[in-house]
């Protein structure tokens, strides 16, 4: 089994627990924030559903530029529908990819880059692990909190929430 097959299982349910979270976000509370500094709720859902997509850009480059990066999130792509079946295709974009990458491409170096500057690299596999996966989760969390925020129910991602009890 290579590196990339060993990572689907803990992927498939970090995808899982990623699309109850984006299904519960309100097409009416996109625009809302916790604190002037905060992303608004849609960028930040937006972010999340397209975070699984650096998981098949690191396999596919050697790099990242992300200086040069458009608005974020587009003009019109802020609704729950969007984001759900933009997420769903970076989740299986991704899971194709770590499907048939050899471990030796999970051992080549990847950079991040801001207009040209090298701001960090590493070993594709520690990018999937930190850069992709954990970031994934970390605003995966904050967007809970965002739910939670605007009395929305928040859903259990490793076992029942607050608002999911045990039956």
């Amino acid at each position: 089994m290579s590196i990339g097959q060993a990572l689907l299982p803990e992927f498939e349910v970090e995808m899982a627990n990623t699309r109850k979270t984006l299904e519960r976000v309100p097409d009416d509370k996109m625009a809302w924030t916790p604190h002037p500094k905060s992303f608004p709720m849609g960028t930040l859902a937006r972010h999340v559903a397209d975070l699984p997509g650096w998981i098949t850009h690191t396999l596919a480059q050697d790099e990242l530029e992300i200086g040069d990066f458009p608005g974020y999130p587009p003009p019109g792509e802020n609704r729950r529908q969007d984001l759900l079946a933009r997420f769903d295709k970076n989740v299986a974009e991704a899971r194709a990819a770590l499907s048939s990458v050899n471990d030796e491409a999970m051992f080549r170096n990847w950079s991040l880059l801001f207009k040209g500057q090298k701001m960090m690299t590493m070993p594709k596999i520690a990018v999937l692990r930190s850069f992709a996966m954990n970031h994934l989760i970390h605003h995966r969390a904050q967007l809970g909190v965002y739910l939670r925020l605007n009395d929305v129910p928040v859903p259990g991602l490793y076992g029942p929430s607050a608002d999911e009890k045990f039956a």
